[in-house]
């Protein structure tokens, strides 16, 4: 029982939500403890792409562990402490990529860690499904924030309304995936996808994933706008100057994300 943090490879971390006896539900403190797994990826800087994942072959997560959380009394200040115990889905800003290794359930509290990933692979037995209304709650860390935006309007509240479940193929089919692989080649097609990455220059990554996940909000001329400011300031940088003599010189660049 716990959340697990390695680093596998140079800039490379992998989460593990540790509880297969219970399908990866998360109680307080498995939430807190992947509090500070996300603390330790937005802040180490040796670390530039995390892997999110679940221990076992059933259950990437199904969520809250709802027996230890309904019913239980909350001081009402705690409604306002809304910086402790952060999470990626409740809004902590981490600008470096995370991807998620879906290994099979994929429920509730699990769904809206999904959304809030950038890059997802999945076994072909995976299950996905926000059904907390079945439940008399509501998908909440963002469920009913991100799923609309990232499914189709009818998928997406079909999925909310009735707390039905897709399988890896649908997944796959409304690109809520980006690729289904067999359970053995899970781990290493998110390694891929994180090696990818961490060749890249850190900061142009960060600030890609930043502008990206913030246009929306700004409209068109304003994610314009800042992406002429961001990229003005990236080309004083000293990765910006390597990348640039790497490509000259015809060899891998190596980006210190300075």
């Amino acid at each position: 029982m716990s959340i697990d943090f390695d680093v596998p490879e140079p800039g490379i971390a992998l989460i593990t939500i540790n509880r297969p006896e219970k399908r990866n539900a998360m109680d307080a403190e498995h939430y807190e403890g992947l509090s500070r797994a996300w603390q330790r990826v937005r802040d180490d800087t040796d670390i530039r792409v995390a892997i999110v994942t679940g221990a076992g072959d059933k259950s990437f997560s199904s969520g809250a562990d709802l027996k230890s959380f309904i019913g239980r009394k909350v001081e009402l200040d705690a409604f306002w402490q809304t910086q402790k115990d952060q999470l990626l889905n409740r809004g902590m800003e981490i600008w470096k990529p995370v991807i998620a290794a879906v290994n099979g359930y994929c429920l509730a509290g699990g769904m809206t860690l999904l959304l809030a990933t950038d890059i997802r692979v999945c076994v072909p037995h995976a299950t996905f499904s926000v059904a907390e209304v079945k439940r008399g709650i509501i998908a909440a860390n963002g469920g009913t924030q991100r799923i609309i935006k990232q499914l189709p309007h009818a998928i997406a509240m079909e999925m909310l309304l009735t707390g039905n479940s897709i399988t890896a193929e649908v997944a796959e089919r409304w690109g809520l995936v980006n690729k289904v692989v067999e359970p053995e080649q899970l781990l290493e097609t998110a390694l891929t996808y994180a090696r990818q990455i961490a060749k890249n220059a850190p900061l142009a990554v960060m600030a890609a994933k930043e502008l990206a996940l913030r246009g929306p909000e700004q409209g068109l001329t304003g994610g314009l706008r800042m992406e002429q400011m961001v990229n003005k300031i990236l080309m004083t940088s000293a990765d910006a100057r390597e990348g640039a003599l790497a490509f000259s010189e015809k060899r891998p660049a190596c980006f210190t994300g300075a």
